[in-house]
């Protein structure tokens, strides 16, 4: 039986006195959050003890993903916006920052205070943003200082505001929900169901529909969305890693195959491929129908690797599209910002 289409509602759900949470939200862990902080429709943090941090007035637009972990904390400045499906993994933005839509700063950015960030941009691991700039590419450049222009833009946006309050933070954090359901929102598609391991785990936003095998020991994490309902299967093996926001589909007379031990970072989108065991996608990335790497490959945030592609064992992967740079002398170590088992307990949604 196929889902029922619900509508979503026209408001977001204020949690608290100080924020705002949407409904189909999820924040996972220990927010430190300032007053009137917005977390939109279908976005997600992960606050692994603590280390997300959004400043007073800050919004986190539709379904962008803030990652933290106590080695990578993440950082959103006051009055600071991230973009619809932008990517913030264990990176800091100042103040009054424009993050644009899809980009992704990855772990170990520093964004300085009034800095605009073009859509699309890909920040490569550990790069420094000067105050006052702005970036675009991939992998992102300072173009140049920020503009008059950009600045009264900038202002516009902020309601003509651009004062710097910097009232304290509020600890926050999410609670147990009786929703909380271990195997996310399974549904049947015609005669296909999906069938999932005891030892995996959905997070409960995750959705999963029609002929899909999750093996032992995966992790499926929020917003993910699996569908296997057009005449291929999807096969996600052991200990395999979905992370937030995640998409993978299938066109017909198509398969998914995810081997062991693969690593899937937040916001990708795949299609109808094959990736080898031990294979680590970084955030952001699209892999297009048809493609296949062997195991131990590398690749990189952002990449996109063209329909039908080929790539061999212990390959690194990157590009727009997507090449081979290089080979690997031995698997991927596994990203800090995986989900490791022992975080799971602390990591209950709320909304």
């Amino acid at each position: 039986m196929s889902p029922s289409i619900a509508t979503a509602p026209a408001l977001p759900t204020v949690v608290g006195p100080h924020f705002t949470l949407a409904s189909s939200a999820r924040l996972l862990g220990t927010l430190q959050v300032g007053p009137g902080a917005v977390i939109s429709r279908g976005a997600v943090v992960r606050s692994v003890g603590g280390s997300v941090t959004m400043g007073a007035s800050s919004t986190l637009r539709e379904d962008a993903v803030v990652v933290g972990t106590p080695e990578r904390p993440a950082f959103l400045g006051e009055k600071s916006v991230l973009g619809p499906r932008s990517l913030v993994i264990g990176a800091r933005v100042g103040a009054l920052c424009d993050i644009g839509d899809g980009a992704i700063l990855m772990p170990g950015v520093t964004v300085g205070d009034r800095c605009v960030v073009d859509e699309g941009s890909v920040l490569p691991p550990g790069m420094t943003v000067p105050d006052g700039s702005v970036v675009f590419g991939r992998p992102g450049q300072v173009l140049r200082v920020l503009s008059a222009e950009d600045l009264a833009r900038m202002q516009q946006r902020r309601g003509g505001n651009l004062t710097l309050t910097a009232p304290p933070l509020t600890s926050f954090s999410a609670r147990d929900r009786a929703e909380d359901a271990p195997m996310g929102q399974l549904y049947a598609f015609r005669d296909r169901h999906p069938f999932v391991h005891p030892t995996a785990t959905l997070f409960s936003s995750a959705e999963i529909s029609g002929d899909v095998v999750i093996g032992a020991g995966a992790i499926i994490g929020a917003g993910v969305k699996i569908t296997g309902d057009l005449n291929g299967p999807v096969r996600i093996g052991a200990r395999v890693q979905i992370l937030e926001n995640t998409v993978l589909h299938l066109l017909p007379d198509t398969m998914l195959v995810l081997e062991e031990g693969v690593v899937v970072g937040p916001g990708c989108v795949l299609h109808a491929c094959q990736l080898g065991a031990g294979t680590v996608v970084e955030p952001g990335a699209i892999l297009c129908e048809g493609s296949h790497l062997g195991k131990g490959c590398h690749v990189s945030a952002g990449s996109l690797v063209k329909a039908r592609a080929v790539f061999p064992d212990y390959a690194l992967v990157e590009g727009f599209p997507a090449v081979q740079v290089g080979t690997r002398t031995s698997p991927p170590e596994s990203p800090r910002w995986v989900l490791r088992p022992e975080d799971l307990p602390g990591l209950r949604r709320m909304g």
